[in-house]
């Protein structure tokens, strides 16, 4: 296991693919440890690695992870991984979700070819890893690359080979997966191929993006996929995306008000405000903007919060409610958040939707 990165950091957990080793990761690893304690554990059997008796599953890979960052001293890391290291990290997110801050998928395959891994992993006990080195790193990259053929076949045969047995017996609940998470395919990957990326994404409720290349995008794209995990994994990175979409969604003339009114005071809240619920939360995939208005009325409702809820009728109409469908929504919090609550909101809605249409009529 290797450590890099300033000691009181956030730390981040890379794990690579079946067959290759930490050393995959060098070229991401370096500027994420510019502001992150990067911690890489190798798989069993893997750099020389130990190898338990018997068989593995998924599950034993992960305890393996968990038990590193013990020793690192590490209890809660963002986690990202490549192939089976993706595999590894969504069963951590879903079985320990208190150890998983933001999760990162690379080249990811959740439905994998069972029958091949088994027959994969009788056939590296009985001739090695160099029987299956040749049609491995054909895949993995566009070019031939001979230092990636000798870290596989330098991999003890019997750790790869339950490596194979973890990946044939894949059980992932992703229900339970709620880390903030971003799914990132090899464009010409054979073996995760973008479009179950996608619908990978899609089922996550997750960011997804493409990186060129094939099954190690960490080798052939380093840059690209250093970027991305910076931009995911660091709030601070969010910053000027959340003034974006807080500007689109509330309009210029609100956040100006609010950015006029800023003073030591609420300086730190506003920067938050602007990080989290805007560019982290409102930015998020699975539900489109209009959605997210139709929630936020139905909870500030709900709440009484009628300070809040002027702003969100408004931000609403910017998002394609109509004045019927906001009706709808006031009266159907009615039954659930009460009468007065909903009377208050409508009286609300009333005058903002008055308001917009003086405005349009003098615009």
């Amino acid at each position: 296991m290797r450590v890099d990165g300033p000691a009181g950091a956030p730390a981040v957990v890379l794990l690579p693919g079946i067959g290759t080793t930490q050393s995959t990761w060098d070229a991401v690893a370096a500027p994420l440890a510019e502001q992150l304690r990067v911690v890489r554990p190798e798989w069993r059997g893997h750099d020389g690695t130990a190898v338990p008796p018997g068989t593995a599953s998924i599950a034993d890979l992960g305890a393996d992870v968990l038990r590193a960052l013990d020793e690192a001293g590490v209890d809660r890391a963002h986690v990202v991984g490549l192939s089976l290291g993706g595999m590894v990290g969504l069963w951590l997110a879903a079985a320990h979700p208190g150890r998983v801050r933001r999760l990162g998928v690379i080249c990811t395959n959740t439905d994998p070819d069972r029958a091949m891994f088994t027959e994969r992993a009788a056939l590296v006990r009985a001739e090695g890893t160099a029987a299956v080195s040749a049609r491995s790193v054909e895949g993995w990259v566009t070019r031939p690359d001979a230092r990636l053929t000798a870290m596989l076949e330098a991999v003890d045969a019997e750790g790869y080979a339950q490596c194979c047995e973890a990946i044939a017996g894949l059980d992932l609940d992703l229900d339970r997966v709620a880390a903030p998470t971003l799914v990132v395919a090899g464009s010409d990957d054979p073996a995760a191929p973008p479009a179950g990326m996608q619908r990978l994404a899609s089922t996550l409720g997750a960011g997804y993006a493409e990186a060129r290349g094939r099954h190690l995008p960490i080798v052939e794209q380093p840059r690209e996929i250093a970027r991305l995990l910076l931009a995911h994994l660091l709030p601070g990175a969010s910053f000027e995306q959340g003034m974006a979409v807080r500007r689109e969604v509330l309009g210029d003339a609100h956040v100006d008000r609010a950015v006029a009114a800023t003073d030591p005071l609420t300086a730190d809240f506003q920067d938050f405000l602007t990080r989290y619920a805007w560019g982290e939360v409102w930015t998020r995939p699975g539900l489109g903007r209009r959605d997210r208005s139709l929630v936020t009325l139905g909870v500030l409702v709900a709440l009484g919060a009628e300070g809040e809820i002027a702003m969100h009728v408004r931000a609403a109409v910017r998002n394609g409610l109509t004045a019927a469908e906001l009706a709808e929504v006031l009266q159907h919090t009615a039954l659930y958040a009460g009468l007065p609550r909903a009377n208050a909101a409508f009286a609300i809605a009333r005058r903002v939707l008055a308001e917009l249409e003086t405005e349009m009529e003098d615009g």
